[in-house]
C-alpha cells in the first residue's frame, strides 16, 4: 500500500507540472519529469536546516492565458534538484524547461541560479516564469531579467502583458511594493529601480512598431 500511495503521490505533482507548461512541449516536459526527485522529501529549506516537507508543491498557484491556453503554475514548490549526470543527458531545450521549474522554487539562490541557466535566446514558453520573478522580493534576479529581456525576446514579453492585463497589473503592483518595503533607501526615486526600467521597457513595447 505505502508504495502505491507514493506512485499516486509522485504522478499528482507531474499532472500539476504538466498544467504549467502549453501542451505542444509535453513529450520534452515527460523527459525532464522522470528526472525531477518526487521521492526523497527531505528538503533543505531557507534556515540551512534539512527537514521532511509533506507537500513538495505548495497548493498556492498562478493562473495565466498563454497562446489561447490556460496554464496554471505552482507558486512555491520544494523537492530538490536532480542528479547532475540525468540532468545532463537532457536536450538544450528540455534543460530549460527544467530551469524554469525551478524558477518556482522557495530557495531564492536556487531561483538565481536557474535563471542564469535559461538560454540567452529563449524561447516564448519561458515568459510566465521569467515575468513572474519581477513582481518577487529578491533584487539580484532583476539584473539577470534585464538582460533576458531584449530586443530579440521584448515582443514575448509585451504579447503575454496584453494577454494578461490583470496579472501584469498585480505583478507591477508587488514590484513597487517590494521597492518601497525594501529597497527605497538605496534606491530614493522609483524610476531609478531596475526593476521599474524593466517593468517601463515591457509597457512601452507595441507588437509590431517598436516604442511608442
Amino acid at each position: 500500500m505505502l508504495k502505491i500511495f507514493k506512485r499516486n503521490i509522485k504522478s499528482e505533482y507531474q499532472e500539476r507540472l504538466k498544467k504549467s507548461f502549453p501542451k505542444e512541449l509535453h513529450s520534452d516536459l515527460n523527459e525532464v519529469l522522470k528526472i525531477l526527485p518526487f521521492e526523497n522529501n527531505q528538503v533543505k529549506l531557507c534556515d540551512g536546516q534539512t527537514h521532511k516537507v509533506d507537500n513538495l508543491i505548495h497548493e498556492s498557484e498562478l493562473k495565466i492565458d498563454f497562446d489561447n491556453e490556460t496554464l496554471i503554475i505552482p507558486y512555491r514548490l520544494y523537492f530538490n534538484e536532480p542528479n547532475p549526470e540525468l540532468e545532463k543527458s537532457l536536450t538544450d531545450k528540455q534543460k530549460d524547461i527544467l530551469n524554469c521549474i525551478y524558477l518556482r522554487h522557495h530557495n531564492g539562490y536556487l531561483r538565481e541560479k536557474r535563471l542564469n541557466l535559461i538560454s540567452d535566446s529563449s524561447e516564448k514558453w519561458t515568459v510566465p516564469f521569467i515575468i513572474q520573478l519581477i513582481g518577487e522580493y529578491v533584487y539580484e534576479l532583476l539584473p539577470i531579467i534585464d538582460k533576458k529581456i531584449n530586443e530579440n525576446t521584448l515582443d514575448y514579453y509585451a504579447e503575454f502583458r496584453d494577454e494578461n492585463p490583470k496579472y501584469w497589473q498585480q505583478t507591477e503592483s508587488r514590484m513597487i511594493s517590494y521597492w518601497n518595503e525594501y529597497y527605497r533607501y538605496k534606491f530614493p526615486k522609483l524610476k531609478e529601480y531596475l526593476g521599474f526600467e524593466i517593468v517601463n521597457r515591457i509597457k512601452k513595447r507595441t507588437h509590431n512598431n517598436g516604442y511608442k
